[in-house]
């Protein structure tokens, strides 16, 4: 039966005291909704529609690669409403589900089992057990365990309140029977608002089964209404991550002190220290080690790489066996082969450097093309910016580039070049000879320092 997929998301969130629409809150470093499309997308649905308020012009522009449909609640008259605003789109035989776009860690297997129970002509709704139940509906059901009612907890006696089962909103029936239900369901509440849940009794009423289908993990079903739950969100995500890396042989130093904001991949023995932040897409392979508070974003860290402490990988493409750090800094745009080091205080922007060479020291090669075991001197710099446009430094195989030198691009060393320290560089230095530029040192006879 083909699915179609409603995910409610006009919601103003007000407690989230933000100008930014609660569902473009990031978890994990994506928006909240982007999270809940990724699951409607799995399901692989007929078509998938986001109900939205007033800010719709921001989720879509946030999330305008997403393989869905936007509809427009000009008034905000409850999740019955919204529904309704959706049903126009939808045949009256699709089965129809609908999630919240303020619940980003429902796994699609949950919601697979949930469509998998779906009796005919019935509804079926996912529940969650919670070891505190308070503020939330309770289910209530019957001897052959299908759901009766939805009880509000201010409406439950005595007995109904000890149940810890709770309704999530998140349900699936025929889009035909939920559209004939919504039609009977009234506003006399206190909100004035049309609820998706009365439609459990109706459906009830008329005879037909509502199963309920609980959640296996009550993390799934999170809501987010303010920054503190969106925080416990957060937490939940991470340790949600941190499990899967480890189950594929990484060892977290303290899973509780790790941080994926993307997509990650992990080879056998990698071990990552505390406070790491990985974003965007990450590979690390086999054996990798990556030091405590370390920022490594959209980057590839082949076999035996070690991140020493401290340091920040971005947009770079790493050999084996580099060994970068503690306290370094590669940039986007670059390269490092097999067995380099860009050890502290270095910085590496934009550059490929050769299999073997070493920046060890308080150095900074920008726009350079580094050639195969050159040694780079402390206090190197390549001076690639004229104030208007960037050149590029080349440096040949086997260069030794003295400390305390500055490469004033375009220019080019030499292969097998030794630069004197202390110079400066401004014209191409010839491959295996030694060049060097600094003023001639001198002594002064019997000059005395300036006293107080």
């Amino acid at each position: 039966m083909p699915v179609s997929v409603v995910v409610l998301a006009a919601g103003e969130g007000t407690r989230m005291r933000s100008v930014l629409p609660k569902v473009l809150h990031p978890v994990g470093g994506r928006p909240i909704l982007a999270h809940v499309l990724d699951t409607a997308e799995a399901l692989d649905p007929v078509r998938t529609l986001v109900v939205h308020g007033d800010q719709g012009d921001r989720l879509q522009q946030a999330l305008r690669d997403a393989n869905c449909h936007w509809v427009h609640q000009a008034r905000r008259l409850g999740t019955g409403h919204a529904v309704q605003q959706a049903l126009t789109a939808l045949d009256a035989d699709d089965t129809l589900l609908v999630l919240y776009g303020d619940v980003p860690l429902l796994e699609a297997e949950t919601v697979r089992r949930l469509l998998e129970a779906l009796p005919a002509g019935g509804l079926t709704l996912l529940t969650a057990e919670l070891t505190d139940p308070s503020g939330y509906g309770r289910v209530i059901r019957d001897a052959g365990g299908e759901v009766t009612r939805i009880v509000e907890e201010h409406d439950a006696d005595e007995g109904q309140r000890q149940v810890r089962e709770v309704n999530t909103g998140i349900l699936a029936g025929r889009a035909g029977d939920l559209g004939t239900w919504l039609q009977r369901v009234g506003s006399d509440n206190a909100q004035g608002e049309y609820y998706l849940t009365d439609c459990i009794g109706l459906a009830v009423s008329d005879g037909r089964t509502v199963r309920g289908i609980a959640a296996t993990d009550a993390d799934e079903v999170l809501g987010i209404n303010d920054r503190r739950q969106l925080a416990q969100v957060e937490r939940a995500y991470q340790r949600r991550q941190g499990e899967r890396l480890m189950a594929e042989g990484a060892s977290l130093m303290d899973p509780a002190r790790f941080d994926c904001r993307g997509r990650v991949r992990c080879g056998r023995d990698v071990v990552i220290d505390v406070d790491v932040v990985l974003e965007g897409e990450v590979e690390l392979g086999d054996g990798v080690y990556v030091g405590p508070y370390t920022h490594i974003s959209d980057s590839r860290l082949a076999r035996g790489v070690q991140v020493e402490g401290h340091s920040v990988v971005a947009s770079a493409d790493v050999g084996e066996d580099c060994r970068i750090g503690p306290f370094a800094r590669v940039r986007p745009g670059t390269s490092l082969g097999d067995g380099v080091h860009v050890g502290n205080f270095v910085e590496v922007k934009k550059s490929r450097v050769g299999p073997g060479s070493k920046i060890n020291h308080l150095s900074y090669v920008g726009d350079a093309e580094v050639g195969q075991r050159v040694n780079i001197g402390a206090g190197t710099i390549t001076c690639n910016y004229d104030g208007a446009r960037k050149h590029t430094t080349t440096i040949g195989d086997d260069a030794f580039i003295g400390s305390s030198t500055q490469l004033v691009a375009p220019v080019t060393v030499g292969e097998g070049a030794t630069i004197g320290a202390g110079s400066t560089i401004t014209r191409d230095a010839p491959a295996g000879e030694l060049t060097l530029s600094r003023a001639r040192q001198s002594t002064i006879k019997g000059w005395q320092r300036p006293k107080k």
